[in-house]
């Protein structure tokens, strides 16, 4: 009987290597079209670009996916120690993002130059690798959880970078486990008694230790309570699932990079000059899925593939076009390029540092 983890590991595979080749296929095909009609209705040349789609998506899958998925599937040689960005997302990102953005730059150029308005490539084709694009992301992100059945606890599947808090105990301070005043001035102190490795004054007076109390006390932490077990019947809904959670943080991964696409739709932006910084700057944001999803670097690769250029990218633009793209936005994108470098390197500056400044 076949086993389902053979069965899982099948659909993904073929989830994404349709994912490899549609948008290819659809692109290339209005690619088509759009040469067809260039050359008044010749047939000749739709079926060279046809071709030639078939030819470039038979040589990438023989010579260059099936060999990295061999390689990956089995953990052969380097793949082994790959951990902080995933080969199969570079791959992808070469052999079929960067030619799809390649063919709506030279489809625009085309039809610059000849001076028509003959097809945006919007909807369909735009969709269709954006949304391949996300799913790519979404199997890298879910291909290590089970697809039946609960998820796993939560301290085992995510990476919880500090410890979580379950019950509260009062710790008192360095100062109330001092020796009293007798006891400093040559009175005989009671002997402490050892408990769990600490010394603890059983003979101390508990208002005394409260006065030399910490006023603001430490908490013990462990793993062993969970944030959602104080909902009662709601629990169930309080949980979170991983594999749901895993969708939603792949399409807000990506949502400013859709939103730039969608502006590069617009009949102004894609028949100006403007539709080339608009997708090059698009592809570039793609790269951050190259890093894994808990990489350190991700933050600063989001500034600086996507923040930071798509906030100078819609500035042009609304100088330009107008209100083409949202205010939102360009609001967005300088807000967290501004905040990324205040808290990582203004506030290592010394009169940052200060603490009696806020």
């Amino acid at each position: 009987m076949v086993s389902g983890k053979l069965v899982k590991i099948v659909v993904y595979e073929a989830l994404q290597f349709a994912a490899l080749v549609v948008p290819v296929f659809v692109i290339m095909e209005r690619f088509g079209s759009l040469m067809e009609f260039i050359r008044r209705g010749d047939k000749t040349a739709y079926w060279l670009v046809v071709a030639a789609s078939i030819a470039y998506v038979t040589s990438v899958t023989l010579l260059v996916w099936v060999p990295l998925k061999y390689v990956t599937l089995k953990r052969r040689r380097f793949i082994t120690e790959i951990y902080q960005w995933r080969p199969t997302a570079l791959v992808y990102l070469l052999l079929t993002t960067l030619p799809c953005f390649a063919i709506l730059i030279t489809s625009s150029k085309v039809q610059l130059d000849r001076g028509l308005k003959f097809d945006r490539f919007i909807e369909l084709p735009v969709s269709l690798v954006l949304f391949s694009l996300i799913c790519v992301d979404i199997i890298e992100r879910i291909r290590h959880c089970r697809l039946m059945g609960k998820t796993k606890d939560l301290d085992s599947d995510l990476d919880v970078s500090g410890p979580v808090l379950t019950h509260l105990e009062h710790v008192t301070s360095v100062s109330g486990q001092l020796p009293t005043e007798e006891s400093q001035n040559g009175s005989p102190s009671p002997p402490p008694v050892t408990k769990n490795g600490s010394a603890i004054d059983r003979w101390r007076d508990p208002s005394s230790a409260s006065r030399h109390a910490s006023p603001r006390p430490a908490y013990l932490y462990s793993s062993s309570a969970r944030p959602w077990d104080s909902l009662g019947p709601l629990s169930i809904l309080g949980k979170p699932d991983l594999r749901s959670n895993a969708f939603v943080q792949s399409f807000l991964f990506w949502f400013d990079t859709v939103e730039l696409v969608r502006v590069a739709g617009q009949e102004t932006v894609f028949y100006s000059v403007y539709i080339f910084p608009v997708l090059i700057f698009a592809y570039l944001s793609t790269l951050r899925m190259i890093l894994v999803p808990q990489s350190p670097l991700l933050s600063a690769a989001g500034v600086a593939l996507q923040d930071l250029p798509f906030f100078v990218l819609r500035v042009a633009l609304i100088a330009e076009f107008g209100f083409v793209t949202p205010l939102l936005f360009p609001l967005k994108n300088v807000l967290v390029s501004l905040t990324f470098i205040y808290f990582t390197f203004l506030t290592r500056v010394k009169i940052f540092r200060r603490r009696n400044m806020f």
